[in-house]
Formats: structure tokens, sequence, C-alpha cells
């Protein structure tokens, strides 16, 4: 059997270097030397296809970091967002978001449970108290924090209004809107009054008049009614025709009330 003719690159080596060398040579460097081939060139269907698949998988990579995108505001009257479901508007649901809104209307107007305390010197002084001044609310110190609050769970009345139907009409805001309040009345039912040309009021109940009324039953109720004390706003609507959100921001200027 005949062997096998020697490789090109071995011959050529063997004449230029020793037997051994040439071994080593051819060895190293031809044998196991890896041959790098080019792939086939691409047809332009193949290149189309391929920049197809870059740019899909590029915007499946934002659309998977991109932020949602907020609903419109028709998306958000399409999906009932807006909507109040009528098995839930009843005044006594909404008896605590009342007494929520009245703390943070304490808090807002610096009323603490410990202002009051100079409402009765003689038992202050019996019990040893020290007596502090009498917290003062005016429309210089309190009122740019008046015009920036929210109505959410007020209890509002309107007095004065170019609707005389509107007069008279009292409840809790459930929504206060840029143009309207959406008030839930005693008797559960739901009215949107406008804001425009109408005055409302609400009142502020000081922290020593919630703790009157718990202890009627234990003093004379004639008493508890010189006791109790509240504040009194009143709340003129086309002033205050913008969003709760907009309204912590803006900076009001005095006007003069002409249409009234």
């Amino acid at each position: 059997m005949s062997s096998s003719k020697p490789h090109i690159a071995q011959t050529l080596l063997s004449r230029a270097h020793s037997p051994d060398t040439t071994d080593t040579l051819f060895t190293e460097r031809i044998k196991q030397k890896p041959l790098y081939l080019r792939a086939t060139s691409p047809t332009p269907a193949d290149n189309r296809s391929r920049r197809r698949q870059h740019r899909i998988r590029k915007k499946e990579y934002f659309l998977r970091h991109q932020k949602p995108k907020p609903l419109s505001a028709r998306e958000k009257r399409k999906s009932g967002l807006y909507d109040l479901p009528k098995e839930e508007c009843k005044y006594a649901i909404f008896r605590e978001l009342n007494r929520m809104w009245v703390a943070y209307m304490c808090e807002i107007l610096d009323l603490g449970p410990g202002a009051w305390r100079a409402q009765n010197p003689g038992q202050n002084q019996q019990k040893g108290q020290q007596q502090g001044p009498r917290p003062l609310v005016s429309a210089l110190s309190h009122g740019s924090k008046l015009v920036s609050a929210d109505f959410h769970g007020a209890e509002v009345e309107v007095v004065r209004s170019r609707c005389a139907g509107r007069v008279g009409i009292k409840g809790i805001v459930v929504r206060d809107t840029k143009f309207t309040f959406v008030v839930v009345t005693e008797k559960d039912e739901v009215k949107t009054v406008p804001k425009e040309q109408t005055v409302f009021r609400f009142t502020v109940p000081l922290p020593q008049a919630t703790a009157t009324e718990e202890s009627k039953d234990a003093t004379d109720g004639t008493e508890a009614d010189e006791e109790t004390k509240e504040l009194v706003f009143e709340l003129h609507g086309s002033q205050f025709e913008n969003r709760p959100v907009d309204r912590a921001n803006k900076k009001f200027k005095w006007r003069n009330v002409d249409y009234l």
C-alpha cells in the first residue's frame, strides 16, 4: 500500500530547514493554525429581513422600558373614573370625611387643642394651667392658606347666588372640580353646584367645641350652647374656578366682587 502524498507546505519547508525544524514549523504554524472562512454574502432580501428584525427588537426594548401613557380626559370619562356609584353616595358615609377635613382645616388655621385653653380662665386658674394668647384668624394671617386649601369633605351651604334655585343647598363636597362643587345632601342626593356667581358658606368648629358636644349628656344644654364656638367663612366661587392641584401653587389677587 502506497504512503499518502506529503503536504505541499511540508515539502517546501523541507527544502530550507532540517527535518526536525520542518516538522515543528509545519505542526505549529500550518497544521494547528485555524482557518478563517468568510460566510457567503447575504442577498438583498436577507439584508431587509435582518434590518426589519433589528427594528422590531429595538421597538420592543423601548416599549418595555417606557412609562405608561397617561389616560386622556375622554378615556377617563369612558372608563367611568369620574362616576360616583349611587349606592355609595350616602351622607352618613361622608361624615367621616368631613371630620377629617375639619382636622385638616384646624391644622391649617393653627387651631391646636391647646390653643383655646384660655376660653375659660376660671377653670384654667383652678387647675394651675398657663394661659396663652387666643389665636387670631384673619385674612392677613391665614388668607393665603385658605385660598389654597382643599375642600374635599367640606360641608358647604349656598347662601347667595344669581340663580335663586341654588340658595339653600347644603351638603358635603365629594368632588371639587374646576368649575363646580359636587355635594351630597342630608337626603342622600347628589347635586352639582356651579361655582360661578355663587357664594358658599362653611364652618370650622373649634377643638373645644368638639369636646363640648361629647359632654352634652353630663352638662346642661344651655351652658353647652354658650361654650360652642365656630369659625364661619364665605367662599366666592367665581374666584375659585380652578382645580385643587392648581390652586396650591397659584397666587391670588384681590378683586372687587360686583356680580352679587
